[in-house]
């Protein structure tokens, strides 16, 4: 479904007075474009599920500089972002990133030496800023012209993918796709895929002072977990090592009761494919008494990028991302400004001089999709 940029103004205000004047002053002056979008973005909370006020912010900043905007709804007060130049909503090439965030909301700063802390500074919005002054600045000196290049922005990339997989009823097609994440100005040669796993044990509540009378979940489920711990699930010579990791681990109702219930839920990182990794784990836990386990639906397989680009430092990304949700025949790249490692951390950062780097970056990697 598109709505109407002017329909989303209508309903859902800027999200602070000072993204407002953000806007203003881009308009004003392109050479504070980059960095002036960039605090706009962060300056707005956007956590995944909220991100109307930052939708609505970037929305305005890119009709305020001449490209057609498209509003996708994802779902009630969710929309991507479909932006391109002139009539055409068909392009060749494709900018791409997300505008959800994980929480907690952490505030925009800067420091003297060019290090800008918040949260989303580097996962992804400093892509998104990067991206868009990338294509103003192609534009601007005849590089590309109208139907070379659009842009996507999209919601609910850090909790299921809801927007990317929406994209996919834009009906569009495009011969490149540049996927904008923390890459350390790497560009990626692949991916690794994502399982998630959920443990369930069940056992008899009873008095701690008469253990014989229960069954303690909780004893079945570290019994599990210890011994996956030696499972060795297969790697790649592409990807390295598929690892597991033990997010949450609940049970139990007092310390003086018998456990009557426990769980775990456990995230997978594939370097080979899911049914793989699914066909191990199956075999390690149908020998483990007193407990059951299932997956949920939120998969995906490793994937394998472009990288024939000159010039770039390449590298494999442990982490997942949009990639595989966008259906069709592109050419996918992924690339962009800071740092993985402090993505979700409270220390995220990018700095000043990566975002300017990320610019040239994403002006080289469109030239090389379109030519």
């Amino acid at each position: 479904m598109k709505l109407s940029l002017a329909a989303l103004l209508s309903t859902t205000a800027i999200a602070t007075a000072a993204a407002r004047a953000h806007v203003s002053r881009c308009t004003q002056n392109d050479t504070l474009g980059l960095l002036s979008l960039h605090e706009g973005l962060v300056s707005i909370p956007s956590l995944t599920g909220n991100e109307s006020a930052v939708t609505t912010y970037l929305a305005s900043y890119l009709s305020s500089h001449n490209f057609t905007v498209e509003l996708q709804q994802v779902a009630d007060g969710r929309n991507n972002i479909y932006a391109y130049t002139g009539s055409s909503r068909d392009a060749r090439a494709l900018l791409t990133s997300h505008m959800d965030t994980v929480g907690p909301y952490i505030p925009y700063g800067i420091t003297a030496n060019g290090t800008i802390t918040g949260r989303g500074s580097n996962d992804a919005k400093g892509s998104i800023a990067a991206q868009v002054v990338a294509l103003q600045q192609l534009l601007a000196d005849g590089s590309v012209d109208d139907g070379d290049v659009a842009m996507l922005f999209v919601v609910g990339e850090e909790v299921d993918g809801a927007g990317m997989k929406a994209a996919n009823d834009l009906g569009l097609s495009w011969e490149a796709v540049v996927f904008g994440e923390p890459t350390e100005l790497k560009l990626a040669v692949g991916h690794k895929g994502a399982l998630a796993v959920k443990l369930e044990a069940f056992g008899k509540a009873a008095h701690s002072g008469y253990p014989q009378l229960g069954v303690d979940a909780n004893k079945a489920l570290v019994t599990a977990l210890y011994g996956l711990d030696g499972v060795e699930l297969p790697g790649s010579a592409l990807l390295g090592n598929s690892t597991l990791n033990y997010g949450l681990v609940r049970g139990g109702a007092a310390a003086n009761v018998v456990s009557p219930y426990a769980n775990a839920s456990i995230a997978v990182r594939l370097a080979v494919d899911a049914e793989t990794i699914k066909g191990q784990l199956d075999g390690y836990f149908g020998g483990v008494s007193g407990v059951s386990w299932s997956y949920l639906g939120f998969f995906y397989d490793p994937v394998v990028l472009d990288s024939d680009v000159e010039g770039f430092e390449k590298a494999v990304m442990s982490y997942g991302t949009d990639i595989p949700h966008l259906k069709g025949d592109h050419k996918k790249y992924l690339y962009g400004p800071g740092s993985i490692t402090t993505a979700h951390s409270d220390h995220e950062f990018v700095m000043v001089s990566d975002l300017e780097e990320a610019v040239e970056g994403y002006k080289k990697l469109v030239l090389h999709a379109l030519n």
